[in-house]
Parts: structure tokens; C-alpha cells; sequence
């Protein structure tokens, strides 16, 4: 396995639960990422094992930018876990200016 920085580690498990936060199908997530929903699919029946090629776990860390989730490392006594980057009043608020019409830039949140 290629060695990969700490905060780039990645398992199945942690993908699901990715898209389980911010409600966002296989299809939706795949598209985001660049990879077949079949791929997708292979990475989170792997469960807790580690993603060990570079490009799938560049593609799926374009993916949780994307929708606005990091990877929140181990510590504590805690494992890995998942959370939104932005709160939910900020995301309403990035919602209603984007809503208000003008151009949309690179940096939009779900």
C-alpha cells in the first residue's frame, strides 16, 4: 500500500457515513468524485479496510470537499469520524446568497 499522509486515510465505512451526513446517494457522490457508481460501490464494501490506491482516495477527497465534509482523525480514545465543515446556518446562508442570483464560483456548498 502507497504510504499516504494521516489525514488522507480513508475506509468504506467512513465514506458511507460521509454521505450518510450530508444525504447524498452513491450516484450523486460518484459523479463528485469522478469514479463509476461500481467503484463506489467496491471502495464501501471494502468497510474498515484502508483505500490504498492514491487516485481513488484523491477522487473521493474531491468528493467530501465538495459536500462540505472532513475527516475528523483519531483522538481521545475516539476513532475516525466524519462532520461537516460548515455549520447548518451557515450552509442556509451560502444557500440564500446563492439563491439570489449572480455568478456562482468555485467555492459552493451543498
Amino acid at each position: 500500500m502507497p504510504a499516504m499522509n494521516n489525514s488522507f486515510k480513508l475506509t468504506g465505512r467512513l465514506i458511507a457515513a460521509a454521505r450518510a451526513l450530508v444525504g447524498v446517494g452513491r450516484a450523486d457522490f460518484a459523479s463528485a468524485a469522478g469514479i463509476s457508481v461500481a467503484a463506489l460501490q467496491q471502495i464501501e464494501r471494502g468497510g474498515s479496510a484502508w483505500i490504498g490506491s492514491d487516485p481513488e482516495v484523491e477522487a473521493i477527497a474531491r468528493a467530501l470537499e465538495y459536500f462540505g465534509v472532513i475527516v475528523v482523525d483519531e483522538s481521545d480514545g475516539m476513532g475516525k469520524g466524519v462532520r461537516l465543515k460548515f455549520t447548518r446556518q451557515d450552509v442556509r446562508q451560502i444557500a440564500r446568497l446563492e439563491g439570489e442570483g449572480g455568478i456562482i464560483g468555485s467555492d459552493d456548498a451543498p
